[in-house]
């Protein structure tokens, strides 16, 4: 684990002030919101209740958290990023370990929220998603979003990831399938929703695609729009990602 653990590490350790510039505009933060965080908390009733933010960055998504109510723990293995979390939200905890080994205690979480890691953790989705299992109360939720295999957007992803230098070389879709058959009888799947169309790749990934952040006025607002018509039409094999909801099983 540490040689892929590591690089992502340090690859987020220096990319973190260009990564939330353009992840923390108000064009990505309205697609979060609209297009991510409405699906992945829909019927949640998170007030009051111990929420995990695993793989969480410099805490983009805890805003949504907070006004949704959670009492809030940060989890991410980069120290740049967890620096950062403590000084936007000191009334936080944010804990620096890995998800795979979070050391957090067991049957203490009711949700577990996970946006856009795992695919950054192969080969070991399958400890991380049994790690989340552990913290779970039973009955608790695993909400989570990720690029999944199987679609047509991945087949570009693939290319993609093995040429631009951005990412890491461990990284890849997720098989949302095979997990669900490995974690039968651990998780319940309660629902999964796909999207991401082209306001994705070009408004919420304009880190990825070089789109300079002066421009994101320019063309957001129609893509969005655009993006609302075909998230209602969207498939496993047309979208770019799946979220999630399971459910932990009563031991």
């Amino acid at each position: 684990m540490a040689s892929s653990e590591d690089a992502q590490r340090a690859q987020y350790n220096a990319q973190i002030d260009e990564y939330d510039a353009h992840y923390d505009d108000p064009w990505s933060r309205e697609f979060r919101e609209r297009f991510v965080h409405a699906p992945l908390f829909d019927g949640l009733d998170l007030r009051g209740r111990r929420v995990l933010d695993a793989m969480s960055g410099s805490g983009l998504g805890i805003p949504a958290l907070l006004a949704r109510g959670a009492r809030v723990t940060g989890l991410d293995v980069s120290d740049a990023a967890i620096a950062a979390m403590r000084r936007r939200w000191p009334e936080i905890e944010a804990v620096c370990a890995s998800i795979t080994r979070s050391g957090l205690p067991s049957a203490h979480f009711d949700a577990a929220v996970v946006v856009g890691g795992l695919h950054h953790l192969h080969p070991h989705v399958e400890e991380a998603v049994a790690e989340i299992h552990r913290i779970l109360v039973p009955g608790g939720t695993f909400a989570f979003m990720e690029p999944h295999t199987g679609s047509l957007p991945d087949v570009l992803r693939r290319i993609w990831y093995r040429y631009d230098r951005l990412f890491v070389d461990n990284e890849a879709a997720v098989d949302i399938a095979g997990l669900r058959q490995r974690f039968a009888g651990r998780f319940t799947v309660v629902r999964e929703h796909y999207g991401g169309g082209p306001a994705f790749l070009l408004v919420f990934n304009s880190m990825v695609f070089r789109i300079p952040l002066a421009a994101k006025p320019w063309y957001s607002p129609a893509m969005l729009r655009l993006e609302d018509w075909l998230t209602r039409r969207m498939s496993a094999r047309t979208a770019c990602f799946v979220v999630c909801q399971w459910r932990k099983d009563q031991p």
